[in-house]
């Protein structure tokens, strides 16, 4: 008896789901990732369009190989790094008996309210010279380390304390626990989090144009503002893409199918913290101390020395404030509606699992995974050849946005749905109140708080946006990403200080919520 109300409630959902008020939830699910899709359609079009000899002759030069190269190093080089790092410190922050632990934990969280190109500005104007791979290297661990410190330290909050007594009990020593009972259980959490600076290394732009290292992002930067949308720009950016996509399948071959997920409660109490000998804690601390240091001291420090330099005279609010407004426009409008076009997928992910969801999901992964220039080339291409009016418009703008960062909102709204019973969704309907009344006024109330969460992650990666919005935004558009790099453009890092600020005051408070939330959800 206990197992058959599951079934009921299910076939009953279902039920619901094949009536008249599934179809526009269908449609619109279908429509938002047919636009998704527009830029893989983009990458195969302009492959089609120039030919198998053209594409040989484009993709086999030097240039490419050299760009290949620099791009394979800086993957191979910087995700090992920032898996060690972020292993290193979550274990020391969730494992150990670290004085400060809780404070180390925040700090580590920090840099994500940071830019990447504001530390690569950082550097570049406390050390001039500073360019090429090493430079590339050393930005992008202290920039992106955070992607995997925070799945990593809620794993291991999550973590059954009984498995690792257990391997004590059977005369385990410390060491030989971590690497024998808890890396394993770690494996998903590296995984996700190297896919996701990987997908940041190969997306980056400013970040890399400012050290002066050539990879394909920039280098289709550069082709396109002295071709303006040329086969070489486009044939790069179709390199770019199957890189993303070979990044996606090898993270997904290196998952498996192993089980990770314990039977029963588990233990409801605090692991054992390991304690630290004098030696180990001194190289505990210089370590936390070291990475506060390089991710968030270099670039306050750096700032708080340009914004004394150059006095009142930066505070052009004649300037800042216009962009400050169009950050904020584009930001609040872009969540919204980002977080609306997740609403009808999230929705069928929950209420009706298949085939038709898992497929029309997919789409929308796939394309957030692709860098943003290339998301910005595809519709370059398409708004000149098919919608000409809307080039270089706002709607442009915010179609990219959509286009690159609906999974931030449809994960998060996905958990928010799951936690409203469909029970309530279904009386509502059976009152006479129309499926969407009934998603609005009952479901989407009750997932609110997932919802602005995802609204949240969606305005923080907009506030932060540089490449599609360079590509995209009408004449005139400046935000606080666009205003600060034309700032550095012309070597005035003074001016450029202020917009710098205003971008970290705004992340800042997200960053706080994410890592609240991550707390939260971890039991703690």
């Amino acid at each position: 008896m206990a197992q058959a109300l599951p079934v009921r409630s299910r076939r009953h959902s279902r039920g619901r789901f094949k009536g008249r008020g599934g179809a526009w939830v269908i449609g619109l699910s279908v429509l938002v990732s047919l636009l998704a899709l527009l830029p893989i359609a983009f990458v195969i079009g302009v492959s089609w369009d120039i030919g198998w000899g053209q594409i040989v002759a484009l993709v086999w030069r030097p240039r490419v190989a050299e760009l290949l190269l620099n791009t394979l190093l800086l993957v191979l080089i910087t995700l090992p790094l920032c898996v060690t790092l972020g292993i290193a410190l979550a274990w020391l922050t969730e494992r150990s008996d670290l004085p400060g632990r809780r404070l180390w934990s925040l700090l580590a969280v920090a840099p994500l309210a940071v830019p990447a190109f504001v530390h690569s500005y950082a550097w570049v104007s406390l050390v001039p010279s500073i360019h090429g791979l090493p430079a590339g290297v050393l930005v992008s661990v202290i920039a992106y380390f955070p992607f995997l410190y925070l799945p990593l330290a809620a794993t291991l909050r999550r973590l059954d304390p009984a498995i690792e007594d257990v391997a004590q009990s059977l005369g385990l020593k410390p060491w030989a626990v971590f690497f024998r009972v808890l890396l394993p259980q770690l494996r998903l959490a590296i995984g996700g989090g190297a896919l996701l600076v990987g997908l940041h290394l190969l997306a980056e732009y400013g970040l890399y144009a400012m050290i002066r290292f050539d990879t394909f992002t920039t280098a289709i930067f550069d082709q396109f503002k002295s071709t303006f949308n040329g086969p070489a720009a486009n044939m790069l950016a179709a390199v770019l893409a199957l890189c993303c996509l070979v990044l996606l399948g090898s993270e997904s071959a290196a998952r498996g199918a192993a089980r990770y997920a314990r039977v029963g409660s588990g233990s409801a109490r605090e692991p054992c913290l390991v304690q630290l000998s004098g030696r180990s804690r001194a190289l505990g601390l210089a370590l936390q101390a070291l990475t506060c240091l390089l991710a968030l001291g270099v670039p306050l420090i750096t700032l708080g020395k340009w914004l004394i330099a150059g006095g009142r005279e930066v505070w052009q609010l004649a300037e800042l404030l216009p962009a400050l407004e169009q950050t904020l426009l584009l930001g609040v409008v872009g969540a919204l509606l980002t977080t609306c076009a997740a609403v009808p997928i999230a929705w069928l992910s929950i209420r009706a699992p298949g085939r038709l969801q898992r497929l029309l999901e997919s789409c929308n992964y796939i394309t957030s995974s692709l860098p943003g220039i290339v998301v910005a080339l595809a519709l370059v291409t398409v708004t000149i050849h098919f919608a000409r009016p809307l080039y270089q418009t706002t709607f442009s703008v915010l179609l990219a946005y959509l286009l690159m960062f609906l999974p931030r909102a449809l994960v998060s709204l996905r958990a928010g749905i799951a936690q409203a019973p469909v029970e309530l969704e279904n009386m509502a309907q059976s009152l006479g109140r129309s499926p969407a009344r009934a998603l609005w006024l009952i479901t989407l109330r009750l997932a609110a708080p997932g919802a602005a969460a995802g609204a949240a992650l969606v305005f923080l990666a907009i506030t932060n946006e540089l490449t599609a919005t360079l590509l995209l935004a009408p004449n005139g558009t400046r935000t606080l990403a666009t205003g600060f790099w034309a700032m550095t453009s012309e070597i005035d890092y003074a001016a450029a200080a202020p917009y710098a600020l205003l971008m970290i005051l705004l992340s800042l408070p997200l960053t706080g919520v994410l890592y609240h939330h991550s707390k939260r959800t971890a039991g703690r």
